[in-house]
């Protein structure tokens, strides 16, 4: 069990001294420490790591770096002072340097090895070894656990450097991928959906790495050319960053008797995690086996809400691999990720995702990572029939569970009282045949209109559209008039005012991200600390000048463009 160090946090962080009185590293000091890694954290070849939660490692500074960013919402949840962000000793740790932290902060961080389930599927040969050893964080490196008002907080650089689990790649991230991924974290948070946050953002002045990339206005599905872009480590902080893969690693091993602590080392890392993440919702007391079905259920719950939150903002994961899956039930690691805008039920951002982790498949994305999460827990109840039976009605009630909380989602979207599956049916055939863009559409008609006309303010009209408009727009009206007749009972204000606050206005789609890394890459922030201020507000009416140039409908010309339409693995 995590040992608990009770402290008050300073009214105002404004140091990294105040900062390391705070910390208080859980992982490193209650879980096993790879056998062969190195306590001087100089371990950055790739190799086989066999046993062990985690490996230390230093994380490799970017040069000159230079302050783009940070989190000013989560600086302000977790009283830190705004200043902080740009103070020399907070850039240099947070840039990837630690030789010079104030003690009890570590100069060495870790890293993690996970497993890969796609779709449900264990998959072994990503791993350069073929054995499922060298698969985990290539280039994630945590550098800090601290307790700030009671709640636990892990920080991790994104971009910082090789590990022994990169597979020979840089252990860089770029400043575009960078960009996005904080934006989003930020973004989903205002929009009310669980997520890791955003905490800061540095940039190297003089080191770049070759990416491959699309040339400027290109279509092709796979990007074209080689660029080369300033490297820039983001910091990532949640509760903790197990995921799903990361216990299907551990069990895997136990299953084979790997080696002898095989079997420990998952119950040590599925107690940790219910430490970390479900602490205040499983008694500590109970065996261990109660504790692992209890943990399955509020899992389930929490996967089956996330996913809904997802598809009820427009947002689709891309490639949801169980080790996309923070095994807490928040959303994590935003690779190829992307915000519909036409409404499309295979919208897929990413070129490599297929169907199966398409927008609206996501429900049953998210239901083979439960059973990965489910068959990876189930040796820890093997010898317990009575919670064994319980873990595997459990698992298989996902999909029941997942289509209430959709089924309630479309619900409170629609701002109905109970579910009208009718009236859904035509509304998503409507909008498809129509071509609206998603997140116009229901904001718009969380003004209660009186006819359609408000509505065509988000319709693209494709090719069916035009060639029967005044058969569409009919069938619009008819809708209408049958949705009017089902919504909640009260005032027109009262329910835009619900609906407005699940249907938001503003939504972080790639066309409007592309200019501010463009942009950022030579130096100019300023577009992106603009996005920033408009995407973490996104439910509310902002100017005038603000609507206009982020609440309109993606222009015809970007449509089919490489990095603004669809991306390969973001890097």
């Amino acid at each position: 069990m995590i040992k608990r160090h009770p402290r008050e946090t300073p009214t105002t962080v404004a140091t990294l001294d105040d900062l390391a009185t705070l910390a208080d590293y859980s992982l490193m000091d209650t879980l096993n420490c790879d056998p062969e890694g190195k306590a001087s954290g100089a371990d950055h070849e790739p190799r086989q790591v066999f046993s062990g939660h985690y490996v230390p490692v230093n994380p490799t500074p970017i040069e000159n770096p230079e302050y783009v960013a940070h989190g000013k919402n989560l600086f302000h949840e977790l009283g830190f002072a705004d200043g902080m962000a740009q103070s020399r000793d907070f850039v240099r740790m947070f840039s990837g340097d630690l030789s010079r932290v104030p003690e009890p902060l570590r100069n060495v961080g870790w890293a993690c090895g996970y497993a890969l389930s796609i779709f449900g599927n264990e998959f072994y040969q990503q791993c350069p070894f073929q054995t499922g050893n060298g698969y985990g964080d290539g280039r994630a490196i945590s550098v800090l656990e601290a307790v700030i008002n009671g709640q636990r907080w892990e920080m991790q650089l994104k971009g910082g450097g090789r590990t022994p689990y990169g597979r020979g790649a840089d252990g860089r991230a770029v400043l575009r991928s960078s960009v996005r991924e904080f934006l989003a974290q930020e973004h989903m948070h205002a929009l009310g959906v669980p997520t890791s946050r955003s905490l800061s953002l540095y940039v190297s002045k003089t080191e770049k790495v070759r990416r491959p990339w699309y040339s400027e206005g290109s279509r092709s599905v796979d990007p074209d050319i080689l660029i080369s872009e300033p490297v820039a480590i983001s910091t990532r902080v949640a509760p903790s960053f197990i995921r799903v893969g990361q216990l299907e690693l551990f069990s895997r091993r136990a299953r084979k008797q790997e080696h002898p602590q095989a079997m420990e080392e998952l119950e040590k890392i599925v107690l940790h995690l219910i430490d970390r993440e479900y602490g205040d919702v499983i008694d500590q007391s109970l065996a261990t086996a109660e504790k692992v079905v209890l943990l399955a259920r509020e899992f389930r719950s929490r996967l089956a809400s996330l996913v809904a939150n997802w598809i009820r903002v427009g947002y689709c994961q891309g490639n949801f691999n169980s080790d996309n899956c923070a095994a807490g039930g928040f959303t994590l690691d935003y690779g190829p990720f992307g915000f519909c805008d036409v409404f499309d039920p295979q919208y897929q951002p990413w070129t490599g995702g297929g169907d199966h982790f398409s927008f609206l498949n996501q429900p049953a994305a998210a239901e083979r990572n439960f059973h990965s999460f489910c068959s990876a827990v189930r040796p820890l109840v093997a010898g317990h029939p009575d919670s064994l039976r319980q873990l595997e009605e459990i698992q298989s009630d996902f999909p029941v569970v997942m289509h209430a909380q959709m089924e309630k989602m479309w619900a409170t979207k629609l701002g109905l009282d109970v579910f009208e599956a009718a009236l859904f049916r035509e509304l998503a055939k409507l909008m498809m045949q129509t071509r609206v863009d998603y997140t116009m559409f229901f904001r718009e008609l969380s003004s209660v209109p009186d006819d359609i006309e408000p509505l065509k303010k988000s319709f693209y009209k494709g090719p069916t559209y035009t060639a029967d408009p005044e058969g569409i727009d009919r069938r619009w009206s008819a809708w209408l008039t049958k949705w009017n007749s089902l919504t909640r009972r009260g005032t027109r204000e009262e329910l835009s005012s619900q609906m407005k606050l699940v249907n938001p206005k503003y939504s972080l789609k790639e066309w409007l991200v592309v200019p501010a890394y463009q942009q950022a890459a030579a130096g100019d922030y300023a577009l992106l600390r603009e996005l920033q201020e408009v995407m973490t507000q996104p439910y509310a009416e902002q100017s005038e000048g603000v609507e206009n140039k982020y609440y309109r409908p993606k222009p015809p010309e970007l449509f089919g463009v490489g990095g603004a339409s669809h991306l390969s693995c973001s890097s």
